[in-house]
């Protein structure tokens, strides 16, 4: 099996669309991402580790047979045209937008599905699927900023997710 190596463009790309930024608050359970602090008070997230969570997140997604048994989701606005993407490039199932409670758990509404992996922009803003995931003991993977709470997330990306080109880099 070959080995993905660290290529220093991925690690220049990430760079320039500032995935290293966090903010200014840092909950505990990201602190052991995080490099170092800023003279202005923002946080700097270690590449390093962010590459090798995206590793074994890469890892997990190509695990799942069947890519439409993988769904992708963001409520973010920046974080929606990533989505698509990333599905129209994978053929994973994708739901953009506003998440309608009991699309996991509520086997009567239209809506209802019943995926292998959920993939979150931003746990803060996607609490509700976090939430119904856990429920339904859906493995989870977010990125996560340096201020986002860990709860029901199984694979914590450590990046930016409030900009839209470092959404757009990592998806």
């Amino acid at each position: 099996m070959a080995q993905l190596t660290q290529k220093e463009a991925d690690i220049q790309m990430m760079l320039a669309a500032s995935c290293h930024l966090g903010t200014k608050n840092c909950d505990y359970q990201m602190q052991r991402y995080v490099y170092r602090r800023r003279n202005d008070g923002l946080y700097v997230f270690n590449l390093g580790k962010t590459w090798e969570k995206l590793q074994m997140a890469a890892r997990v997604i190509c695990a799942i047979e069947n890519p439409q048994d993988i769904a992708v989701l963001s409520a973010r606005p920046y974080g929606q045209r990533a989505v698509l993407k990333f599905a129209q490039y994978t053929g994973s199932k994708t739901l953009p937008g506003r998440h309608t409670p009991g699309t996991f758990t509520n086997q009567i509404t239209d809506k209802y599905e019943e995926p292998r992996l959920l993939i979150l922009t931003d746990p803060r803003t996607d609490t509700q699927p976090g939430k119904e995931a856990a429920y339904c003991n859906l493995p989870t993977i977010a990125f996560c900023d340096t201020d986002s709470p860990l709860k029901n997330i199984d694979i914590a990306i450590p990046a930016n997710n409030k900009g839209k080109h470092s959404i757009g880099v990592l998806y």
